[in-house]
């Protein structure tokens, strides 16, 4: 039996072949192209094994309802999101399951401002994809194909423009980096920015060859091999991105993973050390920027799970950055989109301006420890479960705004239904990872218990 789509605010995501297929995609992908209406919109994917294939389908489903697909080849996510706000573009296609496993592959769809669209902007293509009532054109009429090569380099160019960055200083401190592109798109970047930045480098996995070489998520649990190359090659620190290339991790020059929570903070602190303004964060990132917001005296919004609730808050409020603690750094000065090559920047320019070792920057930071699990729930309802919860729950401190956070004087946990998989998110921090741990499981093995 095929599996479901994952049909939400973070894409169309399947296993390919069981459940996301060529009619699939290219269905979804015209209904996207009826609700933009005539005109170019990019397209650019990851390196996975079956983004050719999806490709060709997404540039079918455009060309048939009289879109102009600009073929912009393998790039990052952000480079994407560039491409569209920056040119006449009505929308923007990037196909990528970004931390998913190698079967799987999404759509991700942008708006006229290279923005994710938001929820009800992706309701009415799920409507129009259901209903069949697709702007067809007639042959005179179809759409016509277009070719890119240049959004890497517009990107670079871009990040190495942002008033924030001193790259003749960053150059003159001479890093030593290593890295790990996971073989994604990441591998075509990421070495050409460093380079910009005068760094010398020290690839891992960098060929985007789309046979990831190990769990694409940059979560410390698959760093070991990047932990293993910074100790071995010297290096200053270590980046880990994921395929996409819109979430960044940090291993500290002691082969130290220091948590993708961390990647925030580091820039958050930084940011704010030039600019006041306040910050967005969604509901389950880190404490820890609160205490730095705190420390700036500004104030830290909140919002639910999801890059697009972040970039609109963002967007609303005037705030000067925001993210999401799985990587997550949107720069408002640059792209209100979650963008790896942004982060990498800033931590950068930290490291430049404080002459500190990246493991001393890390821990002068306020410390908490996060433990995040799943657990899958096959055809469980998910809100049924959380409901469950919530009633047990119900005298504590709890904020309902994505799923369940079970908050106490020096700890919480959440629990909520993942965007992009059948799977319900655990989350827990504490002030010691046992603690947060602890949580967790407890958690679980309540949620088995339902």
């Amino acid at each position: 039996m095929s599996k479901p789509l994952m049909i939400s605010v973070s894409g169309i995501r399947g296993i390919v072949g069981e459940g996301l297929s060529p009619d699939i995609v290219m269905k979804y992908t015209a209904a996207a192209g009826t609700l933009f209406g005539p005109g170019r919109v990019m397209v650019g994917r990851d390196s996975r094994v079956t983004g050719e294939m999806v490709k060709h389908a997404v540039i079918s489903g455009l060309m048939a309802v009289g879109c102009h697909p600009v073929d912009l080849g393998i790039c990052a996510t952000p480079s994407v999101e560039l491409a569209v706000r920056n040119s006449d573009a009505v929308g923007g296609i990037i196909i990528t399951a970004s931390h998913n496993p190698i079967q799987w592959n999404a759509l991700k769809l942008l708006g006229l401002e290279g923005m994710f669209l938001d929820p009800e902007q992706g309701e009415a293509i799920k409507k129009i994809a259901e209903s069949g009532n697709f702007a067809w054109k007639t042959w005179d009429k179809i759409g016509r194909m277009e070719t890119d090569s240049q959004a890497t380099e517009n990107h670079i160019k871009h990040i190495l423009g942002l008033s924030v960055l001193d790259v003749n200083r960053i150059k003159k401190r001479g890093f030593r980096v290593a890295f790990d592109s996971v073989n994604g798109a990441g591998g075509l970047i990421v070495p050409k920015l460093l380079k910009k930045f005068g760094c010398e480098i020290f690839p891992l996995n960098g060929e985007p060859t789309g046979h990831f070489a190990h769990s694409p998520e940059p979560v410390p649990q698959n760093l070991a091999d990047l932990s293993e190359h910074v100790l071995k090659t010297q290096a200053d620190i270590g980046f880990a991105v994921d395929p996409d290339v819109d979430r960044l991790a940090v291993v500290n020059e002691k082969g130290e993973p220091i948590g993708e929570e961390y990647t925030l903070a580091l820039a958050v602190k930084h940011i704010l050390s030039k600019i006041k303004g306040s910050v967005v964060a969604n509901v389950s990132t880190s404490r820890v920027i609160d205490d730095i917001a705190a420390e700036y005296g500004v104030e830290v919004v909140r919002t639910k799970v999801g890059e697009i609730h972040v970039s609109k808050k963002m967007q609303e409020i005037g705030a000067v950055i925001g993210g999401e603690g799985n990587g997550g750094v949107i720069l408002s000065a640059s792209l209100l989109g979650r963008d790896a090559m942004v982060a990498i920047a800033l931590i950068l320019q930290a490291l430049t301006e404080s002459n500190q070792k990246i493991s001393e920057i890390w821990r002068g930071l306020p410390q908490y420890s996060m433990s995040k699990k799943k657990i899958e729930i096959g055809n469980q309802n998910p809100e049924v479960i959380i409901e469950g919860l919530t009633r047990k729950y119900q005298k504590e401190n709890l904020n309902q705004l994505d799923g369940l956070k079970i908050e106490w004087p020096k700890s919480w946990v959440q629990i909520r239904k993942s965007n992009t998989e059948p799977i319900i998110r655990i989350m827990a921090e504490a002030q010691n990872f046992m603690e947060a741990e602890s949580l967790c499981d407890r958690f679980i093995d309540e949620i088995r218990n339902c």
